[in-house]
Order: C-alpha cells, then structure tokens, then sequence
C-alpha cells in the first residue's frame, strides 16, 4: 500500500510559503490546482524509528557518519542496526550503491545483513563503495522470506527511483537539521533575560537560512518564543550550498515558481522543503506497491556514529509491511561550502573565549551549525612580528559565525592581527575567510601625525571641525566623548586604515577655549585623553586659482564657509563645494548658468597684470580684493585602449563570454593605456582609478601598476581587488600631477560574475527545459534566447537557489544579464 495511504487527515490550513530553490519538486498541476482541493496535509516526520551505528573509514582516518558529509570511491563502511535488546520484529538491513538514473546497479552492489543473529559478520556489514557508484541506499525491511529478491529486483528495475529518493530524502535531512538548530537555539534563551530573543532571533534566522516572522517580536515577552516557532514546517528557506536537483518546479523556471508562491492558488506555501517529501516519495514509490510492502521514507538525524531516522507514519509489520528507506551520503568529490566574511572592518579581538568571546561573523553555510560536518575549526593568528597562534573556534549561529574558544592571546598578539579560518569538511581540508583582527596594546591616542609632546592642535569653534587620531586597535573604541568645562558629548566616529579614527567635533555652538577628546576602549578602566584648544577664526581669504581651459576656479584661505560669492570680470561665481586640506579650507567657486570666463586662458600661463583681482563678498556684507592666479591647463589625457584579462575559473566551472572590452569580472585584471595630446607625461604622473558613484580612489603610480610607454603615452595595470570589498558598476579615471587633477573620465564596468557548474537539457525536442546551475546566481538579471534577450526569464531579486530552469536555446548559447553590468549580455555556451 503507498505510503500516502497512511498519511492521517488534518484540517486544511493557509500558512505563510516558504518555497524556495532548495523546496523539493512539485508538478506544476499541484501548483495550479485550487488550494480548498487539497484536503489533507502529509504527517510531519516526528516519529522516532530505529537507528543505525555508521562509521567511514578513508585512507588511516575513521570518521563517524555526523562527520560525513559525502562519500568517494574506496571509502570502507561499517554499518550495525540500533536496535533494542528486546526487539520483537526481525529486521533485514539492506546496502544497495546505484550509479546514476540509467545505469541498473549490479547485483553484487546490494548487500544484506541479518541484524538478529549472533555472529557479527552476519548481523553487520563491512562495506566498499565501488569505482562508478554515485548514490547509495538503505533499508530496514520485516523479515517475511523471500523479501530479498522482492526488493532487489524493485532497484534494479527503476533505479532512477531510488536516485531520486536518496536525493529528495538527503536535502530533507539537512533542511530538518537547521530546522531544529532553531528551535532548540530559540528554546534555549529562557535562561537569558527574554528580551533577550529580540536581538537573538533575527541573527540565528540569517545564519541558519530560516524564515523570521517579524510580528513575533511586537508581542509580549512570554509570547515570543512560541510564536516564532508556529508552523514550523514552513520555516525552512533555501541553502544555497545544499540544494538539490529538486530545486525549481517541474517545468516551470524558478522566478515563476517564486511568483505563483504568493498567489491562493499556489495554497501560500502548503508544501515545505521537508514535508512535502512525503507527497513526492509517495508518488515515486507507489510503482512499487505490492500486497507484500508498501515504502516508508526516513529522515536521517545523524550525531555521532548514530544515524537515527524520524518517520511520517508509524510502520506496519502486517502486510503491506513497511520498508524503510534511509538515504545515505551522496558519492562525490568534496565541495565545502564558500564560506565568507561579513565584517567590513577589523574585528576587536578583546575578548578571548566564553560566550562573549571574540567574534568572526561569517556567512554563506547555514550547515556549520546544524551538523557536525565542519570539525576541527581554528583560526590562525600572526602577530606584526610573524610570531603565529592557532585558537580553535566554536560555531555560534545565536551570534551569526565563529567565536574564539581559546583562552587569552599571547602579549604579543596586540595591535593588528591577521587570521585565518581553516578546519575540515568531513575527510578534507577546509578554507575558510580570513579577517583582520585587533587588540589594544595599552597605549594612548594622539591626533594623527603628531606625537604625545608635541603642542595642542587649534580648532575653531563655529563650525565642525575633521580631526584623526591615531593609536593602535581603533576597531575596539567603545566611546568618543568632547568634554569642555562641566559639558559632555558624545561624538561619532569611524574606523580609518589600520590605526586611524576620524571624528567630526561639532563646535558650532562652543565656545573659544580649551576642550579635550577622551577615547574609552573595550577593555580599559580608563579612558585616553587628547587635550585640544579652539579659538575663533576670521575668514582669510588668500587666492582665486584658474586653470587654463575651465569654466571654474578654486578659492584659498580660511573659514570660508563664509563666503557668499565672488565677481569676476563682470561674472559672478557661487561657492560649489568646500573642503579643508589641514588648516586651508579650498572652496570651488562655478560660474552661473549661461556665463563664460574672460578670453585669454591658454595652455601655457600668461602675464598677469598686477591690478588683476577678484571681489569677494562675504556673508554680512563685508568684501574684499583678492589676487587672481591663471594657472596652467589641468593634466588632460585621453584614453588610447584597454585590454581584459578575465579571470580564473574554478574547476569544473563554466566560461562566459564576455562582451567586448566594456566589462571586467571583478576577479579579472585590466589593462589600459592614456596619451597626453599637450604636456610629455613622466614617472611622476598618477592615474587614479574609482567608482563612479563616488569612494576612495585607487592610486596607480610608477612602479605600482604605471609605467610610461613614451612621451605621450602611459600603460596602466589595473587589479579590482584593490577596490573596496562588494565594489561594482562604472568605474572612472583620472590623471593627477602633482596637486593637479583632471577631469574624470568613463573606464569600464565592474561586474561580478556568477559561478556556472553546468548547463543540463531535458532531452532532443527544441521545446525541452534547461537548467543552469552554479552559485551567486543571484547576479543575473534575466536569461535569454538572444543577445536582445527576447524573450527572457527574469531572476527575481533575492533568489537563493543553485539551479535556473529555462527554455532551451536556440543558437547553443544563453544570454545572461547582471544585474551589476545591465548594459551588455554575457553569454553562456550550453556545452
């Protein structure tokens, strides 16, 4: 009898969808079919079944099951059945290995033991996964006689079945897997204060892939938690890391799978990743219903060496008697997941271990914390003197990465700190992201590049005033206060460089006098103090500078903040932007609308009459005459060629084709050339490289990444990765001489691009789907047909999946647009 048969009926309910990329396949006839049709919901799996005792054995190392996240070729498997001693029902135990949807197993790849019997070679099996095996099965099966050739001849006839299955059932178990991580992390805050959980529970969400309901944290205290874990079975999203062939509906792509999600219809997420493993397993194995066995499937709940199994319905030892199904390990090569960093600043490393210890914040693994298969986790620490330090790490999804477990740090292990994750995943070595991490040395700060004795700097009070210290782990700053007489502020900062602190001091209602700034840091008892003075300043206005050729000027002097406009030749120029270099404010003064400069401005600097003046008008009516300097043309270049060197590709990975020379991969390099068409350029000149919405240039100077082709021309090499991290879109550059800049100009558009594994299509027929499969393919827009992309299937935005199902293609290639680059499509052949 199917096992749908025993599912027991409960009432029909609407609940909040949590489809996704990783939910288990659903016949798009389900998908449209009116929710009031579906009467009956699939037993959750919350039945306790028997169990299994598995270790693997690869190479000299023997690892437990929990610690296996995948199995290879030549991999030794000791397997005995957990069973009671007064276990009533005999129980076959059945190892079948499969080798893929088309390819029937051998009838040696199916082993069974008798787990009743005495002797351990009968009761047990001693196992070696075969060259070729993919997949591999177990079952629990009644002993009624004859079950063996029953249940070998049901694998061998439809192995495709049974790859399925393992598949289905495998996500399944790691989707339960976060699933209670989170609830036991959720019940586990009644021992902290419970508003606590408010700033607890999104951050388990985001490490564990789980869907937050928000409104839980508007109730009342002793409500949350409950809430939080209502309809459990939905809370599931996807991992982008472990999800399976399963991962977009039958026939539809997943955008629309993700839009027919929200509509009544779709019945707002009746289907969970897991639960609705019972529906599909049921359909796949009901094949195989005979008056003897109905199929039961399992979830694999691995601690240890023990693999316990959770069931949807209570098993039959009456015929149709129940056969277990319990999916192992998929056969192939290791892929860790791509662990990252989400720290954008270096981390402070004061505290050393305990619960509070020093965090890592990483994401992109929802699994290093529901399983066990990321082991001997450490961190590697190296000091400014080289001296290293390996401190093991605890995986932490309440705090969201990897807390220090280690007690306190050597005393040489202050200031800056380089770190390196590094652990295993299951039998291999395991990369993780590296940090920056800082620890106070106990030494005070001072304002940047002065020293402790040296005199007090001024400041004017009246205005905000920029001012950086310096001392060493800035990223453990825990206040800034201004202090002035009896009053206190708090001012606001951020971090700058590797030792820098850059502060505004709002002195606009201060009065002249002395102040001081005290930095407390974690850690400290007492906090540093830099004595500082301010004073009132009177505008000073010192020049007006004009390059040749511009239709602006740039104004020197001091406070001028105070500056209303200045006339010029009959023209009148308005402040457009001031900034402060030290003590000199410069302020750029832009001509109105309609306006030109006097005649007169070449590329050389002519004569300039001594009379010759600006007005300057003041706020509150004061002006007065300031010389005009008429300064040579600004460095102008123009850009001769670029040329894109993509980058690596990681093995087994796709090859895009790149569209011209309009786009470079953010893992690619770049080469480019200038030329001057005035002034010869020399070793001095510097093209400074940026994005175009703004940001720190990078700096390409002779000897770093700037060489000089001839007079005229200049060769630039160009590394994304100097870019702050997650930099993308239009990048600019410029020439810089001296104090000079030139205009910015267009260079090229940074894009990061997706990672493909590998395009598969359904069959021979031009109408057949396709699907493209690989990482971050978030970054795509739209896939098409053509380089017009029309049509197209959108990507929605936010989507996590690992697999996109489109139409097949045309002319052997797709057309993929990113969403950082939406000009030009990158284009991806099929094979």
């Amino acid at each position: 009898m199917p096992i749908a048969g025993k599912n027991r009926a409960r009432p029909s309910r609407l609940t909040p969808w949590a489809l996704n990329a990783g939910a288990l396949a659903l016949p798009m006839a389900a998908m449209l079919a009116s929710s009031t049709a579906v009467a009956a919901d699939p037993a959750p799996f919350e039945l306790n079944g028997p169990g299994l005792r598995i270790q693997v054995t690869r190479g000299k190392e023997t690892l437990p099951i929990a610690q296996v996240p995948s199995l290879a070729e030549g991999d030794m498997l000791s397997i005995h059945a957990d069973l009671p001693e007064d276990q009533g029902a005999k129980f076959l135990m059945v190892s079948a290995f499969l080798r893929g949807a088309t390819n029937p197993p051998p009838k040696d790849w199916i082993k069974i033991a008798e787990t009743w019997r005495d002797k351990e070679k009968n009761k047990a099996l001693a196992l070696t996964v075969p060259k070729n095996a993919r997949q591999m099965v177990m079952f629990l099966v009644p002993d009624t006689g004859g079950a063996e050739g029953t249940l070998v001849d049901a694998v061998r006839g439809k192995p495709g079945e049974f790859v399925r299955a393992t598949q289905d059932l495998n996500q399944a178990s790691l989707d339960h897997s976060r699933l209670d991580a989170f609830m036991a992390a959720i019940r586990a805050q009644d021992n902290y204060h419970p508003e606590f959980l408010r700033s607890v529970a999104p951050t388990l969400a985001r490490s564990l892939s789980m869907k937050l309901n928000e409104e839980c944290l508007s109730k009342v205290i002793e409500l949350q938690a409950s809430c939080l874990l209502e309809n459990r079975e939905t809370l599931v999203l996807a991992d982008v890391h472990t999800s399976s062939v399963a991962e977009t509906l039958t026939g539809a792509p997943t955008d629309l799978a993700l839009q027919l999600s929200a509509t009544r219809e779709a019945g707002y997420g009746y289907y969970s990743a897991y639960i609705g493993v019972a529906r599909d397993i049921a359909k796949i194995f009901g094949a195989f219903s005979n008056p003897q066995f109905s199929y039961l499937p399992t979830l694999s709940v691995r601690k240890g060496d023990r693999t316990g199994l959770l069931l949807n319905t209570a098993p039959s030892f009456e015929k149709p008697k129940s056969v277990m199904v319990i999916a192992m390990p998929a056969i192939e090569s290791g892929s860790p997941p791509r662990l990252r960093t989400s720290a954008n600043d270096p981390v402070c490393a004061v505290q050393a271990g305990g619960a509070q210890g020093t965090l890592l914040p990483v994401e992109g693994a929802p699994l290093i914390y529901s399983t066990a298969y990321a082991r001997e986790m450490k961190v590697t620490l190296t000091a400014p003197s080289g001296q290293t330090v390996d401190v093991p790490l605890e995986a932490r999804a309440d705090r969201g990465g990897y807390v220090l477990a280690g007690g306190e740090l050597p005393a040489a292990f202050t200031g800056t700190l380089r770190a390196h994750v590094y652990g295993y995943w299951g039998f291999d070595r395991f990369e993780g992201p590296d940090f920056l991490l800082q620890k106070p040395d106990g030494g005070g700060w001072q304002v940047a590049g002065g020293d402790k004795n040296a005199e007090m700097p001024t400041l004017v009070v009246g205005r905000d005033n920029p001012l950086v210290l310096t001392g060493a782990a800035p990223s453990c700053v825990e206040s800034v206060t201004l202090r002035q007489g009896g009053s206190a502020q708090s001012v606001e900062w951020k971090v700058q460089g590797k030792d820098g602190l850059a502060l505004t001091l709002p002195l606009a209602g201060r009065k002249p006098g002395e102040m001081s700034v005290e930095v407390k840091v974690r850690g400290t008892a007492q906090p540093s103090t830099i004595a500082l003075r301010a004073d009132v300043q009177a505008s000073r206005v010192d020049g007006l500078v004009i390059h040749a050729g511009d239709d602006w000027g740039v104004l020197t002097g001091q406070r001028l903040d105070q500056v209303d406009s200045a006339e010029l030749a009959g023209l009148t120029l308005k402040p457009d932007g001031l900034t402060r270099d030290g003590t000199v404010d410069r302020l750029r003064l832009a001509r109105s609308d309609g306006q030109k400069l006097p005649e007169g401005a070449s590329q050389t600097v002519p004569e300039i009459p001594g009379d010759a003046a600006a007005r300057i008008r003041l706020r509150g009516g004061r002006t007065v005459s300031v010389p005009i300097t008429l300064a040579e043309a600004r460095p102008r270049v123009n850009l001769l060629s670029k040329t894109i060197e993509p980058g690596p590709v990681a093995a087994g990975g796709r090859v895009l084709g790149l569209p011209g020379e309009d786009l470079l991969p953010d893992n690619g390099r770049m080469v480019f050339s200038v030329r001057s068409d005035a002034a010869p350029l020399t070793p001095a000149d510097v093209i400074e490289v940026a994005p175009a919405s703004g940001g720190e240039p990078v700096r390409l100077s002779a000897g770093k990444g700037l060489k000089v082709a001839g007079p005229q021309v200049l060769v630039a090499s160009f590394d994304p990765e100097t870019l702050p991290p997650s930099t993308f879109g239009p990048l600019r550059f410029r020439l810089v001489r001296g104090g000079d800049a030139g205009d910015w100009q267009p260079l090229v558009t940074l894009a990061r691009l997706p990672h493909i594994d590998g395009v598969s299509c359904g069959g021979a027929e031009r109408d057949a789907n396709c699907t493209i499969r690989g990482s971050d393919l978030f970054l795509i827009d739209a896939v098409g047909l053509s380089p017009a992309l029309d049509p197209a299937v959108n990507v929605a935005q936010g989507f996590t999946g690992s697999a996109l199902q489109v139409p097949a293609a045309r002319d052997g290639k797709f057309y993929l647009r990113l969403r950082d680059a939406p000009g030009a499509p990158v284009v991806l052949p099929v094979s």
